[in-house]
């Protein structure tokens, strides 16, 4: 006797898909920014445009963090190689910047920090192994904040949104109303919580009082960044559109003539492939076939829905929005909607 098959991941209610190369321009807009629940399972309601305000997620960690931090160390206020007792008290002195970019700072990958606020222990040895960390970035923002005297949404807004010119791009909310829905709810956190998977951590969902029940709209779907941070934080919160995460991507592939922002040694330094090859300065490093040869995109994927990528000195930049999590069973994983934009990109390239 055959066990039924898995059902196939369900594709995200709404997507856009862009990019924009030397050779052409790629604009795919389709489907619904929000849904709403009815007797037999969910419908549709308003339509995604190329305007809607989406929650970046982890797509905040290159957006906002690593890019404040590429400014910092270029006006040599951060140091790379520092520890990060040098600018945060009483915090790992084991542990070193570089570290927590290249995800090798061996922190627990997650924690619910509105039932304890409290960082644990590390729970791999440091600079080992990469072990992806949102508890990594949530450091890094805060060296951020120290480093600057400001609160990390004024912090973005003095070094990236204002000079980048992204005035779609903002902490905590969006600053229009469309805006896609995130999350159904907080359910997904909940379920973490109750089955210890990904991350055995030791604490149930009951152990917290304030979860969401209603659809997230207009808030960061993040427990952490909504329930710890205010929707203010280096690893999520972060909303924006994307014209403006191409406008971000397309500054960073001509990095060259942003000088006066950062040193561009210190940007190929952040872009260079670090111990794993995958994984850059806060950068993940993508493999982009062109017509004759293969150039790396770095970029960013986030849990909801959203990625953007660019490639240094090519003029090539890619952004992805979706809300992916507003489905009936698996959702399509981010990783495979930015595939398929690369794949998209790659076809056009070849035909152009």
């Amino acid at each position: 006797m055959t066990s039924p098959a898995t059902p196939p991941p369900a594709p995200p209610p709404g997507l856009v898909m862009a990019a924009r190369t030397p050779w052409f321009d790629l604009t795919e807009c389709a489907g619904h920014r929000t849904v709403r629940q009815e007797e037999d399972g969910l419908a549709g309601a308003a339509p995604m445009t190329m305007d809607t305000y989406h929650d970046l997620a982890s797509v905040t960690k290159v957006v906002a963090t690593t890019t404040m931090l590429l400014r910092l160390v270029s006006d040599r206020l951060v140091d790379l190689d520092a520890p990060l007792s040098a600018y945060l008290p009483r915090s790992y002195e084991a542990i070193t910047v570089r570290d927590l970019l290249l995800h090798r700072g061996g922190l627990w990958e997650w924690w619910p920090l509105y039932i304890q606020a409290q960082l644990p222990p590390p729970r791999y040895r440091p600079g080992r192994a990469r072990h992806y960390s949102d508890l990594g970035f949530v450091l890094l923002g805060r060296i951020v904040a120290a480093v600057t005297g400001l609160r990390l949404d004024r912090a973005l807004a003095e070094l990236v949104t204002r000079p980048l010119g992204l005035t779609s791009t903002t902490y905590a909310g969006p600053a229009g109303s469309e805006v896609a829905m995130g999350a159904l709810d907080d359910r997904v956190e909940m379920t973490m919580l109750d089955t210890g998977r990904p991350y055995p951590v030791p604490y149930r969902s009951t152990d917290f009082a304030r979860w969401r029940a209603e659809p997230v709209i207009g808030q960061v779907a993040d427990g952490n960044a909504y329930h710890a941070f205010d929707g203010v934080s280096g690893h999520a919160g972060l909303f924006s559109t994307v014209p403006d995460l191409l406008r971000y991507a397309t500054a960073l592939s001509r990095y060259e003539e942003y000088d006066h922002l950062w040193r561009p040694e210190v940007v190929r330094e952040f872009f260079a492939p670090g111990p794993d090859p995958e994984q850059a300065l806060g950068f993940r490093r993508y493999a982009l076939e062109l017509p004759g040869e293969t150039v790396t995109v770095l970029g960013h994927p986030g849990y909801v829905g959203c990625a953007v990528g660019f490639v240094p000195g090519r003029d090539i930049a890619l952004a992805l929005a979706s809300n992916r999590l507003l489905v009936e069973g698996a959702p399509t994983p981010t990783d495979a909607l930015w595939h398929d934009l690369l794949q998209a990109t790659e076809h056009r390239s070849r035909t152009a």
